[in-house]
């Protein structure tokens, strides 16, 4: 097990679970308990969705938006001002998750959005924080959204944010950047941006706030808002330097023609009131654009733009948030495994329900941007949230695909099928899947000025191909037209493992979520348990075992190259229910690893069936952009426990 440093001691209550009579009484009624909890939390359509947290530069953005517009709700304001302060750190900073470092961006955002709500800057939570953000160098090293954001309010000169001009609307595919070449939040959040750019848009800002007194110098007198970082970079950094120069030449026809591109490119996604790309940050600068470009406010675009964004707001009785994006789809796939894994026969009432509910969602032969490299593929995918059309998530089809495989309700047959074959046209050339894209692999766009937060892309990852190989092995069973696809995806899973045995996690943190996404995978295959593929990743589960018998592990492994210093510092119920499930997915139900795990599990039940994890541990984008997934710590622990159960009484 791993030497962790702070110890969580399981409680006297938790009986003796070496009595096995006793052990499984108190297993039904932990899963009883959290079962009926789940339940409840059903909606009456049948799906489930949970609060989607992210850091504090969501709601600051919310309130800088408010103060862009001259459109500001006082007591909505004040509200998210009482939610920013409280997540302050006692260094004064604001991290990108829990327990994290500092970032920069984040507190600069908070910081104004603060003293927009009429914080003084001599308050001392705002001096501690500013005092943070000159000890990074000032606001003129934040990141580019934050370094736009402080231009459109005029705090820093326009050419300190890259030149992206709205004319790239009009670049030829086969020119080095296009935007069929980035990813989907990528586009989604650029096309309109290009505009706000391109025009220089200026914020109202009724009262005048600036935050001067971040930058360490005269931000007009800065020289270095690009560090230049590689050759390739520096090629790119001359190519926004001669953009630049030579922009008054462009035709006005050109720009026209250009505007008008983007303008149809982003209102044919806008998706009503789910939002452009079903993203917060679309959302606003799509809003934000169609301002500024004289739409009336009374215009269609622009009043469901608006109802998209706030339909995001999570408002409480002293604090509220904006949420960056709903999770429906997601939280019910996995609540319904959960389900079936407590008991299948129960809750067929409630799991009909869920799967009528999803199949009404289920795309088809709706336009995405999907189609651009698979043309001829038939839709069958879902999204991520309540509405996105354009944009099926892979990662969401397969779970909700095999939850629907692995239930006994019936008519489930064309859904699934019709996913799975989406699911095999969908396949990188490396027999591996990204989220939303094909082949989405053009790495040298993370040189571009633009791209300092690393996220422009979305190549294929072990962890979302796990779940395509769990899908196809499942229903291959009876279908041997999925079997290519599925053995190129176990070879690109095999190409993936670390020397430790685990895999690497994308979109969940992180080594110990894709060692249990790939087991959880592996497990529907003929893979024998002997593979090494197996006993590597069951090795690497058991030596991050920390001596409270639980799981945890932080953020930081996305930043540190020894990704075991300093980081496992605590345990969470749903990152160790991630590994006692992917340790029985491979074959170790017996072993004291997993019994203390289902101890420890136990051990942090709360009276009303449910967990209370209060970490951020899912990436949205690694060493960018955190979340928390409040439905994680209500199913996860559930379906190990029941998982655990239903294992003992095979025996």
């Amino acid at each position: 097990m791993f030497d962790d440093s702070i110890q969580h001691p399981i409680c006297s209550e938790i009986p003796n679970t070496s009595t096995p009579n006793k052990r499984k009484y108190n297993l039904d009624s932990a899963i009883n308990k959290a079962q009926e909890q789940l339940l409840n939390l059903q909606d009456e359509e049948g799906f489930w969705v949970f609060e989607l947290e992210a850091d504090c530069s969501i709601p600051a953005e919310y309130i800088m938006m408010m103060h862009y517009l001259d459109d500001i709700n006082e007591e909505l304001q004040a509200k998210i001002a009482n939610y920013l302060r409280s997540r302050q750190s006692e260094e004064g900073y604001y991290p990108l998750f829990t327990g994290g470092e500092g970032d920069i961006s984040a507190s600069i955002k908070t910081y104004y959005a603060l003293k927009m709500a009429g914080d003084s800057i001599d308050a001392p939570h705002m001096k501690k924080n500013r005092a943070y953000i000159l000890s990074q160098g000032g606001a003129a090293k934040a990141n580019v959204f934050t370094r736009i954001a402080l231009a459109i309010f005029e705090q820093l000169p326009w050419r300190g944010v890259p030149y992206i001009p709205v004319e790239i609307m009009l670049l030829p595919k086969w020119f080095p950047f296009h935007l069929d070449k980035v990813s989907y939040w990528s586009r989604t959040v650029m096309v309109p941006l290009f505009i706000l750019c391109t025009f220089k848009a200026t914020a109202k800002n009724p009262n005048k706030v600036g935050v001067r007194e971040l930058f360490l110098i005269d931000p007009d007198k800065e020289k270095h808002y690009f560090p230049e970082r590689t050759r390739l970079n520096k090629f790119f950094l001359a190519l926004d330097r001669l953009g630049r120069v030579t922009r008054r030449f462009y035709p006005k026809k050109l720009t026209d023609l250009a505007v008008e591109k983007a303008v149809a490119w982003f209102t044919e996604r806008l998706n009503g009131e789910d939002g452009l790309g079903g993203i917060f940050p679309a959302m606003v600068n799509a809003y934000e654009t169609l301002l500024l470009l004289g739409y009336p406010e009374d215009h269609e675009h622009v009043i469901t733009a608006r109802k998209a964004i706030d339909k995001l707001l999570v408002i409480n009785e002293n604090d509220a948030y904006c949420q960056p994006c709903l999770s429906p789809v997601w939280d019910t796939g996995l609540a319904a495994l959960a389900l079936q894994e407590a008991d299948k026969q129960g809750n067929s009432e409630s799991l009909t329900r869920a799967y009528d509910w999803l199949k009404s969602k289920q795309l088809s032969d709706q336009p995405g941007d999907w189609r651009v490299t698979r043309p001829d593929v038939e839709g069958g995918g879902w999204a991520f949230q309540f509405e996105n059309p354009h944009y099926p998530d892979v990662d969401d089809t397969a779970v909700v695909a095999f939850a629907m495989a692995d239930s006994t309700i019936p008519d489930l047959d064309e859904s699934i099928h019709r996913a799975t074959r989406w699911i095999v046209g969908m396949q990188s050339l490396n027999g591996g899947y990204g989220a939303f894209d094909v082949d989405n692999t053009y790495y040298y766009l993370d040189e571009i000025p633009f791209a300092d937060h690393g996220a422009l892309l979305d190549p294929p990852t072990a962890d979302v191909s796990a779940r395509c190989a769990m899908l196809m092995a499942k229903v291959a069973q009876n279908h041997d037209e999925y079997i290519p696809a599925l053995e190129r995806t176990i070879e690109y899973i095999r190409s993936e493992q670390e020397h430790d045995g685990s895999w690497f996690g994308r979109w969940g943190t992180n080594y110990i979520y894709g060692t249990w996404s790939v087991l959880l995978g592996l497990e529907q295959t003929n893979i024998p348990k002997t593979d090494p593929m197996f006993t590597k990743a069951v090795s690497y589960l058991k030596s991050v075992q920390r001596h409270d018998g639980g799981w945890g592990e932080d953020n930081k492994s996305y930043y540190e190259i020894e990704k075991y210093s300093g980081k496992y510092h605590f345990s969470t119920s749903f990152q160790t229910a991630w590994a006692v499930l992917g340790l029985m997915a491979a074959g170790e139900v017996n072993s004291p690893e997993v019994k203390s795990g289902i101890e420890f599990i136990l051990s942090k039940q709360q009276t009303d069936g449910v967990w209370d994890d209060k970490c951020f541990t899912a990436p949205g984008f690694p060493k960018v952009f955190f979340l928390k997934y409040h439905g994680y710590d209500k199913f996860f622990p559930l379906w190990a426990l029941a998982r655990y159960r239903n294992e003992l009484t095979k025996k």
